[in-house]
């Protein structure tokens, strides 16, 4: 049972993975077992009753009727799931607790349906196939609520990371590290910190984990022949992701324009903002149990290709893009807490929309064995000193049409590019670009060396 002072720290954390608020019972008693169920299949956690949107205590009256009709509809989750229901007095104002135990039977069903809690909301499943092919994915337990034997809470913790968490998390820097970690369920029942917690707020991970990092590799070209930067990522999961961005960023080019006298404008090979969904994605989903890959980010000359450990998880492939199961849902919880993912199962849908916001194809998604998001990056307009393309004089049939000199700015820059990789590149079909090469040609512009299989174009010299 809590007492008044811990329900105080969690109310100043917020809603979250193990904490989700009510201002009063439901009109509709039953959406209350529904949360109690997305919470029992995964790793429990508490529903206070008494507590606005604003995190404010308001308190709560639960009457003998309401109580009881609290507890009826918990009895019709199946298999039978025994939570607490009990008042404290907090401040002055009666708060009431339930408290769900993560459930040892899972999956539990409630009318038919099977919710899982993703973040500081429960997801609807579709059926009990799809969430007992889903723990059986994950060896019946997630890899991040597994103790983790070795970490010492008092001395493993990389305090400057903690202190960063906390301030986006809008968590009391006055609590104490063991009632933090309990507050958001990072201590098994023995008291042990779980492997989120160590993920998280450990200091040299490497040296346990060693393949919870990030590699990022800069190849020159198209393909992984040449190698001009490698960088691998260690440390918590945060400083990772932090530090994943910042080397992307220091890869990309960027173009700017300056209009009038307003702000000048920049225009990225690829839109910064879909990294950040596609590195969260990829921390939050990889499969922690293949301990022989890491997540992966490589930069072509052409693209930008990011991949984790996992593919899909079953329940997913179907609504891909729309619904969202991950790995690791205390990993993702805490993520939600520090405000770095804005809605479950938006970020697929959000990634497409800024690449086509920024007038580039929309990422091709590979999710066989691993998952991995491609970018293609933006095809940049290079001039030459006589370039046939600008002087309409040169051009006798005066044809050659956006998509012609697209292709031909394509090929002087990467030269020896193949017809599938320009396809990907400018983002049409095959066939279009076989049309705009073969008029190319017959211009004189460019032409094909090399062998059938592994030639490519070029510009052809003058």
């Amino acid at each position: 049972m809590l007492t008044a002072s811990q329900i105080i720290e969690f109310i100043k954390g917020g809603e979250g993975y193990n904490v989700d608020f009510k201002v009063r019972v439901p009109s509709k008693v039953r959406e209350l077992s529904e949360e109690v169920a997305g919470f029992a299949n995964a790793a429990g956690g508490y529903i206070f009753i008494g507590i606005d949107n604003d995190n404010e205590i308001i308190g709560a009256e639960i009457d003998n009727n309401k109580r009881s009709a609290i507890q009826d509809t918990i009895g019709e989750i199946s298999p039978a799931l025994h939570c607490d229901l009990y008042s404290v007095e907090v401040e002055g104002k009666t708060v009431w607790v339930v408290d769900v135990p993560a459930g040892k039977d899972r999956p539990y069903i409630m009318g038919g349906v099977i919710y899982v809690r993703e973040g500081a909301n429960c997801q609807k499943l579709k059926s009990a196939e799809e969430i007992r092919a889903f723990f059986a994915e994950c060896s019946k337990i997630f890899y991040d609520a597994i103790p983790c034997k070795w970490f010492d809470i008092e001395n493993d913790v990389e305090l400057r990371n903690l202190k960063l968490f906390l301030e986006k998390s809008h968590i009391s820097k006055d609590i104490s590290m063991p009632q933090l970690f309990d507050n958001l369920e990072l201590l098994s029942e023995d008291g042990v910190v779980k492997n989120a917690g160590a993920l998280f707020f450990g200091r040299e991970l490497e040296r346990k984990f060693p393949h919870a990092v990030i590699r990022c590799v800069r190849f020159k070209g198209l393909d992984k022949v040449h190698i001009i930067d490698d960088k691998t990522f260690v440390g918590p999961l945060y400083q990772q992701y932090i530090d994943t961005l910042s080397w992307i960023e220091s890869k990309l080019e960027v173009e700017y324009i300056i209009e009038g006298t307003g702000p000048r404008k920049e225009i990225w090979e690829v839109p910064l903002d879909v990294f950040k969904e596609a590195v969260m994605n990829a921390i939050c989903h990889r499969d922690f149990y293949e301990e022989g890959a890491t997540i992966m980010v490589e930069v072509y000359d052409d693209r930008v290709e990011i991949s984790n450990p996992g593919g899909l998880l079953p329940g997913v492939a179907e609504k891909f893009g729309h619904k969202s199961m991950s790995r690791n849902p205390l990993i993702f919880g805490l993520f939600t807490r520090m405000h770095l993912v804005e809605k479950v199962g938006s970020g697929i849908p959000r990634m497409c929309a800024l690449m086509k916001e920024a007038g580039l194809p929309e990422p091709v998604f590979e999710t066989k064995g691993f998952f991995s998001v491609i970018f293609q990056k933006r095809v940049k307009n290079y001039r030459l000193i006589n370039d046939p393309l600008n002087d309409p004089l040169n051009d006798p049939l005066n044809c050659l049409s956006g998509m012609g000199k697209m292709v031909l700015d394509a090929v002087r820059h990467y030269p020896g590019i193949r017809r599938n990789h320009l396809s990907k590149l400018i983002g049409k079909s095959d066939a279009t670009i076989k049309r705009a090469l073969k008029m190319l040609a017959g211009f004189g512009l460019i032409e094909y060396r090399g062998a059938k299989k592994t030639g490519g174009y070029f510009v052809k010299e003058t």
